[in-house]
C-alpha cells in the first residue's frame, strides 16, 4: 500500500509530454518545461490532422488515414499477450502437476515466474531504449512461445526451473512493450486513446485465457494447455512483426 501513497506527489510534480501539450493547444505551458529542461519544442500538428472534441471522434481517429492498420493490429496482438499472461498465471500450477511434478514444485513455478517478470520487466525497458519497443515485443513473445511450448515436455525439476523464470522474464514485460509501441506509433494528440482501447480489447484475452485452460482441462485435455497458450504468443508476435513492417513501408513512402 505505501507505495500507492507516493501516486498523487508523483502526478503533482512529473512533467506533462510536451507533444501532448502542443498538440492540445497549450503552448504555453509546453513552452515554460522546454525552457525548463532545455529541450526544443516539438512542432505543432497541422490543424487538418488534430482529432476533434469527443470520444467517438478520438476512437474514430484510430483508424483514419493509415492507422486503421496498425489499430486492427495491435488490438489482436494485446489479446493474445494478455491470454497467454492470464492464462499462465491461472493454471500454471495445474498444468504442471497434470505433466508429474509434485504440488510444492507447482507452486514454486508460480513464484518463479513472477520474479521473472520483476527482471523482465527491467530488461525490456533498457532493451526498448536501444533497439526499439515494437522488436523487443516481437521477440520477447516468440521467446515465450518457445519457453511455454517447452514446459510442455517432461524436463529435470532443476531445468524447468529455469525455463519457467526465463518465460516469467520475457512473457510479462512483452505486453507491455505492446502498450510502449502503440504509444509510440500513435499521434500525439490521439495517443491517450489508442493506448486505452489498446489495453481495454487486451482484457478480453485476459477472461479468455483462463476459460480456455478450464475448458481444457475439463475436458480432459490439459496437456494441450501449453500448446495454446504458446500459439497465443506466436500469434502476437506475428502481428507485431505485421505491424512493424507495414509502418517501415509506410514511413518509406512518406
Amino acid at each position: 500500500m505505501l507505495p500507492l501513497l507516493f501516486v498523487p506527489v508523483l502526478v503533482r510534480f512529473l512533467p506533462e509530454s510536451l507533444s501532448f501539450l502542443v498538440a492540445k493547444g497549450r503552448s504555453e505551458e509546453a513552452g515554460e518545461l522546454a525552457r525548463r529542461y532545455e529541450v526544443a519544442l516539438p512542432t505543432a500538428p497541422a490543424a487538418d490532422n488534430q482529432a476533434a472534441a469527443g470520444r467517438w471522434n478520438s476512437l474514430a481517429g484510430l483508424f483514419r488515414g493509415g492507422e486503421w492498420s496498425q489499430t486492427l493490429l495491435y488490438w489482436p496482438a494485446s489479446f493474445g499477450g494478455l491470454l497467454l499472461v492470464y492464462g499462465d498465471a491461472t493454471w500454471l500450477p495445474t498444468l504442471m502437476r497434470g505433466e508429474g511434478y509434485n504440488l510444492g514444485s507447482a507452486l514454486t513455478f508460480v513464484v518463479l515466474f513472477n520474479l521473472g517478470g520483476i527482471v523482465g520487466m527491467l530488461i525490456a525497458g533498457r532493451a526498448s531504449d536501444r533497439f526499439g519497443a515494437p522488436r523487443i515485443s516481437a521477440i520477447w513473445f516468440a521467446l515465450t512461445a518457445g519457453g511455454v511450448f517447452l514446459l510442455g515436455v517432461h524436463m529435470p525439476l532443476a531445468l524447468t526451473f529455469v525455463v519457467v523464470f526465463l518465460t516469467g522474464v520475457f512473457l510479462n514485460s512483452a505486453q507491455t512493450m505492446i502498450y510502449a509501441t502503440v504509444s509510440i506509433r500513435s499521434r500525439p494528440e490521439n495517443r491517450a486513446t489508442a493506448v486505452g482501447w489498446t489495453s481495454g480489447m487486451c482484457r478480453f484475452g485476459a477472461v479468455f485465457g483462463p476459460w480456455l485452460g478450464g475448458q481444457l482441462l475439463a475436458a480432459n485435455k490439459g496437456d494441450w494447455g501449453f500448446t495454446a497458450f504458446a500459439l497465443a504468443g506466436l500469434s502476437s508476435m506475428v502481428f507485431i512483426g505485421i505491424a512493424r513492417t507495414a509502418r517501415l513501408e509506410a514511413d518509406r513512402w512518406e
